[in-house]
């Protein structure tokens, strides 16, 4: 296996609101020109070989955010996974979806599994969607799972390990980051906290939607330089 060629890449979408305050732009244009920047790069992920990539697109700490900007952002939402199944289809993508999704309208939940149901036998690039998503939530989630089947009999104590523990995260079947890149600030902000413990982080001094296709090669470039000890 070559160690230089990260695997998964994870996002922080950061700098939405203060690109467009910077260019002199209504605070939710930025949230749709990152959105855009989001779709632009599958292309240069594709490129690049990369089979994992994973946005973290609205926390569940979003939820304390205005009415408006909220609407806006589910509104992006449905657009994204309505109107994107022929174009992943194209790009050989497969689209899933981690997080709190019940707190999630109907509606929009039913798209997202309308998405992975129907881009699940793509085989190149996986990308997962963070929604309604908090590294907190999901590490409790997944302790009351365990804890029903302890209770019931069907688990051990003593069979609880790392492997079983991260079975029952919502990125199970999702091998760790090898990156974790943040846009704009530097803070992990509670996006996968198990996940991450030995990812190699990026902090880029750029708001999201001025990430571009070379500060990806940047990156790549640096990670294929570090030696990565695990703790070792």
């Amino acid at each position: 296996m070559d160690l230089s060629q990260p695997a998964h890449l994870a996002f922080i979408l950061d700098g939405n609101r203060r690109w467009a305050k910077s260019n002199k732009l209504p605070s939710l244009m930025g949230h749709k020109r990152g959105y855009e920047r989001a779709k632009d790069l599958v292309d240069a992920f594709i490129k690049h070989n990369i089979k994992y990539v994973s946005y973290f697109l609205f926390s569940s700490e979003n939820w304390n955010r205005s009415a408006e900007e909220i609407t806006y952002l589910m509104d992006l939402f449905r657009d994204f996974f309505k109107n994107s199944i022929s174009y992943f289809h194209e790009k050989n993508v497969r689209v899933i979806s981690i997080g709190n999704l019940k707190k999630l309208p109907q509606d929009l939940q039913e798209k997202i599994q309308k998405i992975e149901d129907e881009t699940r036998n793509n085989d190149g690039l996986t990308l997962i969607a963070a929604i309604s998503y908090s590294g907190k939530d999901e590490i409790v989630r997944a302790t009351r799972k365990i804890a029903e089947k302890v209770a019931s009999g069907k688990i051990k104590i003593d069979d609880i390990d790392e492997n079983l523990f991260s079975s029952y995260l919502d990125t199970a079947s999702i091998p760790y980051p090898d990156i974790l890149i943040r846009t704009s600030e530097k803070r992990i902000s509670n996006f996968l906290l198990w996940q991450c413990a030995y990812s190699e982080i990026f902090f880029i001094d750029k708001y999201w939607p001025d990430f571009s296709e070379e500060d990806l090669e940047k990156v790549l470039d640096e990670f294929s330089k570090r030696n990565r000890r695990y703790g070792r």
